[in-house]
């Protein structure tokens, strides 16, 4: 029998010994692998919005405002995407097969909902209420125009005009390559408030700008009845609207049933359906300038300014576009035609 020196160890030693570093591998390469998956810290929040001038202003919805003192525009307002014909029509264009899955769908029910409960959860005097403060007015004409590159868009209405046709118009073909002075109203008592800054009694120099700009600026009437009895009663009186105005302004003034949002009244300042308000736009349906309710101080003279100098843009911008190709044949054959000697 031969006995060896060497004291006898358990066979699992360098097998535990093995496991042992296995584990610790694994640890490190986990704890590795987890520092590398790590997120990256989340970006600095961005600096609170300055508030602007129609953040604190009275709507009809919402919190009531006791007490508030209008502000003049300090920023553009208005939509950021240039208005389109057939925008905002209140047309609902589905199907019925499209309307009774959307009838159907619960996600779209509980939207609409909300956006009843909203309409039913409007106080109905609160805009009456709000015309307490300073009469009404949301906000005081800005000092100047707004630049044209940072200016955002006067939306597309629909409705109908005086002409005789009675066939239902969008705003924006007659907007556009034309300075527009446009006031919107819902009532008579926003209507007057509006003629405060364009009216030929209130403001006679505006009339003679326009009439003298040779059909390059015009003033634009809209009369917002959502009410389908007082639009009917707009209807009825419409023959004295064409007397009063006369044949040539029956396409300039609007009857808009529907279509107007409370996302567009919130972008355009549009806070208060009894008050008047009135925009300045450019020929790209742009609002460079706007006003609301009475006019106070030198907001009338500031529409007058901001008028003139909306023409002078707009014949320089005329002057600057290429003449088509087909007009300019045309033009040069006339000019031909003119220089040779009679026979």
């Amino acid at each position: 029998m031969i006995r060896s020196r060497r004291p006898i160890r358990p066979a699992g030693i360098k097998f535990d010994l093995t496991a042992c570093l296995l584990c610790q591998w694994r640890a490190f390469s986990t704890s590795y692998r987890r520092l590398a998956e790590k997120p990256a810290s989340a970006p600095a929040p961005a600096p609170p919005k300055a508030p602007g001038p129609l953040d604190e202003a009275p709507r009809s919805y919402g919190k009531a405002v006791s007490e508030f003192t209008p502000k003049p525009l300090s920023r553009p307002i208005g939509l950021p995407n240039p208005p389109r014909p057939g925008e905002n029509t209140g047309i609902d264009p589905r199907t019925w097969r499209q309307r009774r899955a959307d009838f159907v769908d619960y996600d779209k029910h509980l939207k609409r909902r909300k956006e009843l409960t909203k309409k039913i959860s409007t106080p109905y005097f609160r805009e009456w209420s709000n015309m307490r403060m300073h009469k009404g007015k949301s906000f005081l004409a800005p000092p100047g125009l707004f630049k044209g590159e940072k200016a955002l868009y006067f939306p597309n209405f629909y409705g109908q005009t005086l002409l005789k046709d009675k066939l239902y118009r969008d705003t924006t073909p007659l907007l556009e390559d034309k300075v527009s002075v446009v006031s919107v109203f819902s009532s008579a008592w926003a209507e007057n408030q509006a003629a405060t800054f364009a009216s030929q009694k209130n403001n006679p120099e505006l009339h003679e700008i326009v009439k003298n700009s040779g059909g390059l600026a015009q003033i634009v009437q809209i009369n917002v009845e959502e009410n389908a009895l007082k639009a009917m009663i707009v209807k009825l009186f419409m023959p004295g609207l064409r007397k009063k105005l006369g044949a040539e302004n029956w396409g300039l003034y609007f009857l808009v049933r529907k279509g107007i949002s409370d996302q567009i009244r919130d972008a355009v300042g549009l806070l208060n359906s009894k008050v008047g308000y009135t925009y300045l736009l450019d020929g790209d349906c742009r609002i460079r300038w706007a006003g609301s309710g009475p006019c106070e101080g030198d907001e009338k003279e500031g529409l007058v300014k901001g008028t003139r100098r909306l023409l002078e843009e707009l014949r320089t911008k005329r002057k600057e576009k290429p003449t088509p190709p087909a007009q300019k044949q045309i033009l040069e054959g006339q000019n031909q035609k003119a220089a040779m000697p009679a026979l």
